[in-house]
């Protein structure tokens, strides 16, 4: 049995020996086998937390072939491809033959008999991946804390640091040019593999021309402007058709930088013959990108995420009973907590504070034919607009919630962003948009921002896209030739100063009962700064495990609601109608989940009627005062 050490930092020697075992008969069905084995050591948290992390660690300072993981989305995939799954070498000198495995590899040795029989083509798919877009910094935190030092302190060359490694952030915040991130880290971090035993302070900061130059051609597609980190691509083995588009996904895999990659690609680009070849040169500057800046990584291990909180289990609700049932007896005094919080950040206004709690733990979970069931988008109407109020608004909802995206709904934002993913047929590949989130992203719409103008083609787009994201929670990527619905789960918070011009499950026009002289400032004194991370990450657990939870009305509820409802409609037929039932109902669920009740009780019907009754009285006052806002 391989210790620790070795299966993480030499993972293709334990596959390699399940191989050779294979060969002399000594044991069938080797691929499993070595899938099991990686599964079964990653069972235990312990050796989790052993294993480096490409979202923690920059590039340089892993060591090339080992057991890394990645938490990302799964942003394009990519045809399958075929490589030598089993190759045979000759010894130059003693023209001994050997057979050898090509699993989990991008490069073979040398000596290959590329005219020998026993030579077996396999299958593998690509997917290309980046980190989890909009992970707010607090997540990245919690995540790099459950990654032990020794699992950080694997250095890629024969220079070992004698500082501590930084994160990917804190090397980014070292350049002086910010519109130059992306590029300029990119280049620094395939300066520790282009010289790997030169001057340490120059192997740190300093990039070759050449190498900066080609990182400054590449764009890796991210969704969000702004974003950091590595993209990788992802070769799957076994069962990738049960991955899919925008999954959110841990992988363990083997890392692969080689620089022969590079190499080749430069080669295969340099004779490339247009005539000849079914790859354009912009196709095969996408798919095989400097190994350097996008590595590969060889899944052994990989799996679908629920969520990116590291505070919560990712073990299933039955697995993690445990969590749950001491979580479900606390979350009654955590959303009195909470809701107190917002209240003061919504200056006095008890019932938007309840309204926009309710909206945090939303989340779809099922669809019933097109209708997206679970939804909750608020539209929050009266916001100041001094003082940034709503940027200050996001920054607190930014320390909450797992992932986030700002968007000013800007006349120039509109009508010059690219909201909806696009096909780009010339290179192959999909080119990301703003709105290729996550699941359970939240998307805050500032529409405070928008001014009198014209919106062009792309802004009437994008409006649509917003508005189709909201009603039926799914993206229209363009497939230049048509489109394909990509369905979502983004819980989206649209601030506004009247009514939006977007829809809206729910809208609450904010009625302030305090008014402070400064705005930042009153806001400042309130809001949690990380320093008070245990307050700070009640809620966050709170607002995590409320979405987790499942649900149901017994039949004896059920029934209640359904003669209440009746009840209402005989007294007035215009009181009530379909959608004002099917938003009570969402409401009485989401209030029975604030305050951890799985079913749905008499009491919190009732509480639900009534915190719906004080909202549409307050939208009917609103109204008559202003006769002229729809």
């Amino acid at each position: 049995m391989p210790s620790t050490h070795d299966w993480i930092n030499e993972p293709l020697a334990v596959v390699e020996e399940m191989f050779a075992a294979s060969q002399n008969g000594q044991s069938s069905g080797w691929e499993a086998k070595a899938v099991e084995f990686f599964v079964e050591q990653l069972k235990e948290k312990e050796a989790q937390s052993l294993v480096p992390s490409l979202n923690d660690v920059p590039l340089h300072y892993l060591k090339p072939n080992s057991l890394v993981k990645f938490r990302c989305l799964i942003q394009d995939m990519f045809d399958p491809e075929f490589y030598m799954g089993v190759y045979e070498t000759v010894d130059p000198s003693t023209k001994a033959k050997m057979l050898r495995c090509g699993k989990y590899k991008d490069v073979t040795e040398s000596g290959v008999d590329l005219n020998s029989k026993s030579t077996v083509t396999a299958e593998r798919q690509t997917f290309y991946c980046v980190p989890i877009p909009g992970e707010n910094q607090w997540a990245k935190d919690g995540y790099a804390a459950t990654t032990s030092n020794q699992g950080r302190a694997v250095p890629s060359t024969s220079y070992v640091p004698s500082r501590q490694k930084r994160s990917y952030e804190e090397d980014e915040e070292m350049e002086v040019q910010p519109q130059k991130q992306k590029e300029t880290h990119a280049g620094s971090q395939s300066a520790t593999e282009q010289h790997g035993n030169g001057d340490c302070k120059r192997q740190e900061t300093e990039a070759p021309s050449s190498q900066a130059a080609s990182a400054s051609h590449l764009d890796l597609n991210f969704p969000l402007p702004g974003e950091k980190g590595p993209s990788c691509l992802v070769k799957v083995y076994e069962d990738w058709d049960s991955f899919k588009l925008n999954d959110t996904l841990e992988v363990y895999g083997v890392l692969s930088v080689s620089p022969a990659l590079s190499a080749l690609a430069e080669e295969k680009d340099a004779f490339l013959d247009p005539t000849e070849s079914m790859e354009t040169a912009e196709e095969l500057r996408v798919h095989c990108p400097p190994a350097s800046l996008v590595p590969r990584l060889h899944m052994l291990y990989g799996k679908r995420v629920a969520h990116n909180n590291p505070l919560l289990p990712h073990a299933s609700l039955e697995e993690s009973s445990a969590f749950f049932s001491s979580t479900l007896g606390e979350m009654a005094a955590v959303r009195a907590e909470l809701l107190s919080y917002f209240t003061h950040v919504l200056l006095g206004d008890v019932l938007a504070a309840e309204y926009l709690l309710l909206h945090l733990i939303s989340t779809v979970y099922s669809r019933r034919d097109v209708l997206p069931l679970g939804k909750f988008t608020l539209n929050l109407s009266g916001c100041p607009t001094v003082s940034s109020y709503t940027e200050l608004l996001y920054q607190i909802i930014q320390q909450l919630v797992p992932s986030s995206f700002y968007l000013a709904m800007s006349l120039q934002n509109m009508n010059q962003m690219r909201l909806v993913p696009k096909k780009d047929y010339m290179a192959n590949r999909l080119v990301s948009g703003a709105l290729q989130l996550a699941r359970n992203t939240s998307l805050f719409l500032d529409e405070t921002r928008l001014e009198q103008g014209q919106l062009d083609a792309t802004g009437v787009r994008n409006i649509t896209a917003l508005g189709n994201l909201i009603s039926w929670q799914k993206v229209d990527y363009d497939f230049n030739y048509h489109q394909m619905e990509f369905p979502c789960n983004i819980n989206v918070l649209v601030a506004s100063e009247g009514r939006s011009l977007l829809p809206s499950d729910c809208h609450i026009h904010l009625q302030p009962q305090v008014a402070p002289p400064c705005m930042e400032e009153y806001l400042s004194s309130i809001h949690l700064h990380p320093q008070a991370s245990s307050q700070l990450n009640k809620f966050r657990v709170f607002l995590g495990a409320a979405r987790l939870l499942d649900y149901s009305i017994s039949e004896e509820v059920t029934k209640a609601v359904e003669d209440d409802f009746v009840d209402m409609r005989k007294d007035d037929p215009q009181s009530i109608s379909a959608d004002d039932l099917h938003r009570l109902l969402v409401v009485a669920r989401l209030l029975s989940l604030s305050l951890g009740q799985t079913s749905l009780s008499r009491d919190s019907w009732l509480r639900a009627k009534h915190i719906e009754t004080l909202r549409r009285s307050r939208m009917e006052q609103h109204k008559s005062v202003n006769g002229n806002e729809p």
